[in-house]
């Protein structure tokens, strides 16, 4: 066999084995090893897996290893990992309309979530991508509520307090200074250490993070009103997922998409479920006072629309979804009450 022929055979197999190497796509997330989250995800890599022959590569890091969201951001940018399931404030920097649904005292009820929710994730996914990332759907976690050590009431009940507000998010603690309080910005990984030494006392969180990352333990009060909606979001750098082919494109768009839509429709049920087992673990639900939280409402959203005109979300965008919950509430025989329960 003519030595040429062998050389140029040798060239085309090494070739077609780079082509053939799998891509490995590294993301990080807050679920705790171990939760059905996890379990759900790494169910869906191995499909990937599966179903594109070995081609595409998923692994997970859970419970937080990988940092907040801030270092998970500067990871991906040196190439260490490649994606990450981010709270909304956690992806400002790259994407501030994220921030959109998260704005406090916004909504009454998850009625009014899904209505907007339903005219506006297509266009936060878009955006999303224009910035350079490509998300896989957005996942609600519920409603936030004030959980303490003592029982809240109204905003004299808060002042003193240690309340915590999460790094990064500039949107919510400017409503702690619209309501003259002083926050305790620490990053979610050390809520429960905060809590347990006393540098923090008052929390926001829906009750499932409440349940899921052990912070009840270390509280006793729950005050049942909705302060702001949470979601998160699975989000690969754009850059990295055009590596695969399209087929591979859509075979894990399909799957990761479809996930989180079942997160997204469970968590309804498991903030439920949550709020009972509060309830049976000794925390005691807290009404607000008559008038406080119209009080706090009318003090938050003149801090919502001037973080608009600051940019920390589009003023356009935020005025738009606006006039479409005022239209929506009208629609429903006008703006509703908070409801004790808030769901």
């Amino acid at each position: 066999m003519p030595r040429k022929f062998i050389l140029t055979l040798l060239m085309f197999l090494a070739a077609g084995s780079v082509l053939a190497a799998p891509v490995q796509i590294k993301i990080a997330t807050l679920a705790p090893e171990n939760s059905s989250w996890m379990k759900e995800m790494r169910a869906g890599a191995a499909e990937i897996s599966e179903r594109t022959q070995g081609r595409v590569q998923l692994k997970f890091y859970g419970g937080g290893v990988m940092g907040n969201d801030k270092k998970v951001l500067r990871k991906m940018r040196i190439g260490q990992l490649h994606g990450g399931s981010f709270t909304p404030s956690g992806l400002a920097e790259r994407y501030a309309d994220l921030n959109l649904y998260g704005m406090p005292l916004v909504f009454n009820s998850l009625e009014e979530v899904a209505h907007i929710r339903e005219k506006f994730d297509d266009r936060l996914m878009s955006g999303l991508e224009e910035a350079g990332l490509v998300g896989f759907g957005i996942t609600g976690g519920g409603f936030a509520r004030i959980m303490s050590n003592v029982p809240v009431k109204d905003r004299q009940d808060l002042e003193g307090r240690k309340v915590w507000i999460p790094e990064g998010d500039g949107i919510t603690l400017s409503a702690m200074q619209a309501l003259q309080l002083s926050p305790v910005v620490l990053p979610i990984t050390d809520v429960l250490t905060g809590l347990q030494t006393g540098l923090i006392e008052v929390i926001g969180t829906p009750p499932v993070a409440a349940v899921a990352l052990q912070w009840y333990t270390k509280v006793r009060y729950l005050t049942d009103f909705p302060v702001t909606y949470t979601y998160a979001v699975l989000v690969v750098d754009k850059p990295v997922f055009e590596r695969l082919d399209g087929a591979d494109q859509a075979v894990f768009r399909e799957v990761m998409e479809r996930i989180y839509a079942e997160f997204d429709e469970e968590s309804v049920t498991e903030n439920a479920a949550a709020r009972e087992a509060l309830r049976a673990n000794g925390i005691e639900i807290v009404t607000p006072s008559p008038g406080a939280v119209d009080q706090w409402r009318g003090q938050v959203m003149a801090s919502n629309m001037a973080n608009a005109r600051d940019g920390m979300v589009s003023l356009e965008l935020y005025e738009e979804m606006l006039a479409a919950l005022s239209e929506f509430r009208q629609g429903q025989g006008g703006i509703a009450a908070v409801s004790p329960a808030g769901d």
